[in-house]
């Protein structure tokens, strides 16, 4: 785990209300809806150019390499709908549902509502034991004490979860699929009968257009690979933002600022890292103000940087392939003593 620096003298004077206060003066709250519509028609017609090529070409290595675009796609897809859970896209809440439904739940197979609800119960405690759903998932484990109750393969699994982790990212994209028609199924949903019809209309086309364009095996694996695909981006993007940072306590005391920011790992601006991550990679700008726009983070983030640094607050950014290093080191030692135990 990346600890916190100790705090200066300064720290106790840290306050999020100035802190907004400087990035409202800045405008950097504002939304920037011509931004977020080009992006949603970008993936639009990413999509559909993939839909095209998967109809069109009979070739069948190259839809392999179709079934990669599409996972790109599809992460993409669910990088809007975050936006618009969040209310980043416009002011208006509808339009960030419709924005939400159409991105995620139809596109990409997620229940929406099911994302919001899981999505805003991390935000409000992020790595805090017993709170933060983010961090209670199968097959991984982020604390000694989850560590010592597994059992059976589950411990095996533990016990080694660091050379685990990158195939168990694979089967997110089916997880999150899993876990949202449940929570529709449970009848949780806001909007039930649009979110029930919308999964059904997405799993009717995407498996009609599969089973039509491709011969049955061929079209068993381009689904495979396109999951893994699309788990495996969603995932290895996921996972820089918290793991192997501060875990809290359950009922933990800290105040806003310093629960967000000590909590998160930033992974260094690029053009094409902020694009792939889909703004993501300002994890602790994103926490401080989870409605900013992502076309703001940058601006956003030498405010927020210098402002933890001038009141000792630890901010903490890394490179990509580092911030990855830092998660597999982590699950190593808390794997360790189940390692040790078994010799």
């Amino acid at each position: 785990m990346v600890a916190p620096q100790p705090a200066s003298p300064h720290a106790d004077s840290a306050s999020y209300a100035e802190l907004k206060r400087l990035i409202k003066d800045e405008g950097l709250l504002a939304r920037r809806p011509a931004r977020a519509v080009a992006r949603m028609l970008i993936i639009a017609v990413l999509l559909a150019l993939s839909i095209a090529f998967l109809i069109a070409v009979h070739v069948f290595w190259l839809q392999c390499l179709n079934a990669l675009v599409l996972g790109f796609v599809s992460a993409q897809l669910g990088f809007n709908g975050h936006d618009a859970g969040h209310r980043q896209c416009f002011a208006s809440t509808r339009k960030n549902d419709v924005v939400g439904l159409l991105q995620g739940t139809l596109g990409l197979g997620m229940s929406f509502s099911w994302w919001v609800d899981k999505h805003n119960a991390h935000h409000a405690r992020p790595n805090e034991i017993d709170s933060d759903p983010d961090i209670s998932i199968p097959l991984v484990v982020f604390t000694s004490q989850d560590a010592a109750r597994t059992r059976g393969p589950l411990r095996y699994i533990a016990a080694h979860q660091a050379a685990f982790f990158f195939p168990l990212l694979a089967l997110v994209a089916l997880s999150l699929q899993d876990s949202s028609i449940r929570f529709l199924v449970r009848g949780k949903s806001r909007f039930p009968k649009t979110e029930m019809s919308l999964l059904v209309l997405h799993y009717v086309g995407y498996f009609t257009l599969l089973f039509v364009a491709l011969p049955f095996w061929q079209a068993i694996i381009f689904l495979l690979i396109h999951k893994a695909a699309t788990g495996l981006y969603l995932g290895s993007v996921f996972a820089p933002n918290h793991k192997g940072m501060l875990i809290t306590e359950h009922g933990s005391q800290l105040d806003f600022l310093r629960r967000q920011v000590l909590t998160a790992r930033n992974v260094r601006s690029h053009p094409l890292v902020d694009n792939w991550y889909g703004g993501l990679n300002f994890q602790i700008e994103h926490h401080l103000f989870p409605s900013m726009p992502r076309a703001n983070l940058a601006r956003a983030q030498h405010i927020i940087r210098r402002y933890c640094e001038d009141h000792g607050v630890s901010y903490y950014e890394t490179g990509m392939a580092q911030s990855y290093g830092e998660i597999l080191t982590y699950l190593r030692e808390i794997g360790a003593p189940l390692r040790h135990a078994a010799t």
